[in-house]
């Protein structure tokens, strides 16, 4: 079975630590998906102005936050590096006009962590990060992701991390309960994206931002949402598109999952 490329929503970083159907959903999906050979996360939290890919022995925990408990600090997500693989993605982007640059140093930020220690607790997979290039939209994204599709041939697990809605102004201003239901103008755009996706309406959601009710109140910044494009992209050309989660915390923060499967591929059972 060919690995699907995922879109998760990583959420507040305190996801681990906290009980939400979100979490135990991402537990759920690594104990289902077969195992990769290495991981790829496209995260929200690495902006660059040209692709970057890191390539380490052994990542770092990046605590790229701040104000949370201290349980949060003591978590750790050693996984190894994969820098021939790192190698191959560059050459793999520089070949479809995507010219990236190999970071040696950085490791892991909660974009990639969070999730992971939630899917594959014991961080024994190796795992390489790219970073996205928020000025340069949906379409560069799309682009970046079905350069490296091949990729999933050899049982490389794609991820684009990132949150399916993310207005955290909205969320200090109203300080919602953590299980508080999803607001109707988050579930406005949640569900014209889901359509658009199911329906495989690519022109919809690249022009999301025009055409999705409430886009820019979901998304002040296009940070968050890139990652899926990434993940679409991933699964090539017409692209079936799953739904394997959805839920809210806080109001404002839509927790859904989805796969990207090519049209003859299987559905993830998880």
């Amino acid at each position: 079975m060919t690995l699907p490329s995922l879109f998760v929503s990583h959420g507040s970083p305190m996801l681990p630590l906290t009980d939400t159907p979100a979490r135990q959903f991402l537990i759920d999906l690594g104990r289902g998906l077969p195992r990769p050979k290495a991981i790829l996360v496209v995260s929200a939290h690495w902006e660059t102005a040209e692709p970057e890919v890191n390539a380490v022995a052994v990542n770092d925990t990046i605590y790229d936050f701040y104000g949370f408990s201290r349980p949060l600090y003591e978590l750790r997500y050693p996984a190894p590096g994969a820098p021939a693989l790192a190698q191959e993605i560059a050459q793999r982007l520089e070949a479809a006009g995507l010219p990236t640059t190999i970071d040696r140093a950085r490791g892991l930020d909660h974009g990639a962590w969070i999730p992971l220690l939630l899917m594959y607790p014991d961080a024994d997979i190796p795992v390489l990060q790219l970073s996205i290039q928020t000025e340069r939209g949906p379409k560069h994204h799309l682009a970046l992701g079905r350069a490296l599709a091949p990729l999933r041939d050899e049982r490389v697990l794609i991820i684009g991390s990132g949150s399916f809605t993310h207005n955290l102004a909205e969320f200090r201003v109203r300080r919602p309960e953590l299980n508080a239901p999803a607001l109707p103008w988050v579930d406005a755009f949640a569900d014209w994206v889901h359509e658009a996706a199911i329906a495989g309406r690519v022109d919809d959601l690249l022009d999301y931002r025009n055409r999705a009710p409430f886009a820019v109140k979901n998304h002040p910044t296009d940070e968050h949402f890139l990652p899926l494009f990434a993940a679409l992209g991933a699964a090539g050309e017409g692209a079936r598109v799953e739904r394997l989660h959805n839920s809210a915390n806080y109001g404002v923060l839509r927790m859904d999952v989805y796969a990207f499967h090519a049209a003859s591929e299987t559905a993830v059972a998880a």
